[in-house]
């Protein structure tokens, strides 16, 4: 087996025995970003100089005994919203071009801690607002599966990474199903774990009640690993949690027997694909076989979800991006008469088309005449599908589903219709909105040979009933195929 090919944990333990260097393993991911950058676009910024300086004094320490860790030595993927001391940090926007932030995000500290060497920041919708990667000021990012299709958003570049073998694995940041969309899109597994496991600190912010960062794998095993490293308490955040069960790979265990597992009857209504749906069924079966107890159940308010997030969250953003003006740091505008004029250019030349919509949107919603009307009933419909929730897994273990109603799009197909890109997010966004864990792991080729993931909730602080649930689905799957370099152009 290739370098490339290795999952982390694989690749962890060659470092460990000695078999593969640390220097080797980044070379090896290096160079399979040099080949097939030019296809896939899913980094902003390549750190190649950095990397290998990292890479001696890591394999220095893992010889001297001091480092001892599965993830040493492996070489790792950073979402372009994660600030890195010294390296940009652009948020794939005009107006953060020149940023390199003077420190580093809490969650990209644990990993370099644990040893982890940072290849390079990748490719994302701006400003994380979007669902294909396509918004990005640096281009759009290809599905390596078939590069005449999106790699969803906005971790899309982390994904598409992970999927065209380019590191072993990636951190992305979901705000609304950012980290599992792109992951069913590009046949690699996710998880956003429970909101406050993992420091939000230098994380930049979209929606600060709704964003979490999480891992980006090629299996289970190591994204229980990764969120056993990144996960921390960190009183630089307000809202990290303090937790003392994060020890997530005791729970790969394929065993799910007597597990109930709930699928709501909404997300398999209209709308929803049929070879998706049938996907979804067929790995419901795999782990009914196994065991668990599966049921269809009505969830309820999910048609209130898509209003409910785009409310709260364009309203959060309109708050979040008010600092980029073109003062402090970033993008400003060359020709300009006054303050407010400069205010004014910079923003509009800095931010994309999707960001000015979000953050027109977010303004109106918390202006005086209509704060009432949208942001409190968002709020409160926040408030409802919590309880919907909280009703569902009194009841269940895990509940099942999609984690987008198709497989991925062609490129440009979503862009020309906003409101249709918002309406692909109806079975993710619910998740973020109730601050739960949610995870993707693939399950599935539609016939046009596109990956279909299937979506794994949980109940608040219960990652654990998800790693348990998706191991076992796993192992009963089988080994899954990335796409070589040889994978299908688009034409």
């Amino acid at each position: 087996m290739q370098i490339a090919e290795m999952t982390a944990l694989e690749l962890g333990r060659k470092i460990k025995q000695r078999e593969i260097s640390v220097t080797e393993a980044v070379q090896s991911s290096l160079a399979q970003i040099e080949a097939s950058e030019d296809r896939i676009n899913s980094f902003v910024t390549v750190d190649a100089e950095g990397a290998l300086k990292q890479a001696a004094l890591v394999q220095k320490a893992i010889e001297e005994g001091t480092l001892d860790t599965p993830l040493a030595g492996v070489p790792v993927g950073i979402k372009d919203n994660m600030c890195t001391e010294g390296l940009l940090t652009t948020c794939s926007s005009k107006i953060l071009y020149n940023f390199k932030p003077t420190y580093t995000a809490e969650a990209v500290q644990n990993l370099q801690k644990a040893g982890a060497v940072i290849v390079g920041k990748t490719n994302m919708d701006e400003f994380a607002m979007g669902s294909t990667t396509e918004t990005s000021a640096y281009g759009v990012t290809r599905n390596p599966w078939n590069t005449a299709h999106v790699p969803g958003g906005s971790s899309g570049g982390s994904c598409a990474a992970v999927a065209a073998c380019e590191v072993p694995y990636a951190l992305g940041s979901d705000t609304g199903g950012s980290i599992r969309q792109p992951s069913s899109f590009c046949g690699v597994t996710g998880i956003k774990p429970t909101y406050g496991t993992v420091s939000r600190y230098g994380l930049i912010a979209y929606g600060s009640s709704l964003d979490q960062i999480g891992p980006i794998a090629k299996d289970v095993s190591d994204c229980a690993a990764i969120l056993e490293t990144i996960a921390s308490y960190d009183k630089k955040d307000s809202t990290s949690v303090k937790r003392e069960d994060c020890d997530f790979t005791s729970a790969l265990v394929d065993d799910v027997k007597g597990m109930k597992i709930g699928i709501p009857s909404d997300y398999l209504g209209a709308g929803l694909d049929e070879e998706v749906k049938a996907a979804i069924l067929k790995a419901a079966d795999v782990l009914k076989q196994k065991g668990a107890i599966v049921e269809e159940f009505d969830l309820s308010l999910v048609e209130y979800a898509i209003p409910a997030y785009y409310v709260i969250a364009s309203a959060e953003a309109s708050s979040n991006l008010s600092r980029f003006d073109g003062v402090k740091y970033g993008y400003r505008a060359e020709d300009y008469e006054g303050l407010h004029n400069m205010y004014k250019r910079s923003r509009s030349e800095g931010f994309g088309e999707e960001v000015k919509r979000r953050i027109m949107l977010g303004s109106f919603v918390l202006s005086s005449g209509y704060y009432d009307a949208y942001y409190l009933k968002a709020l409160r419909t926040k408030a409802l599908i919590k309880q919907a929730f909280d009703r569902a897994f009194e009841k269940y273990d895990v509940i099942l589903g999609p984690a987008a109603p198709t497989t991925a799009p062609e490129l440009g197909k979503s862009l020309s219709d906003p409101l249709k890109m918002y309406l692909g997010d109806i079975y993710t966004i619910s998740v973020n909105l109730a601050g739960l864990p949610g995870m993707t792991v693939p399950c599935g080729l539609d016939s046009r040979g596109l990956p279909i993931g299937v979506q794994l909730i949980g109940d608040c602080f219960q990652e654990k009933k998800l790693f348990r649930a998706a191991y076992a689905y796993e192992q009963a799957r089988g080994e899954w195929k990335l796409p070589s370099l040889s994978a299908k152009e688009g034409i």
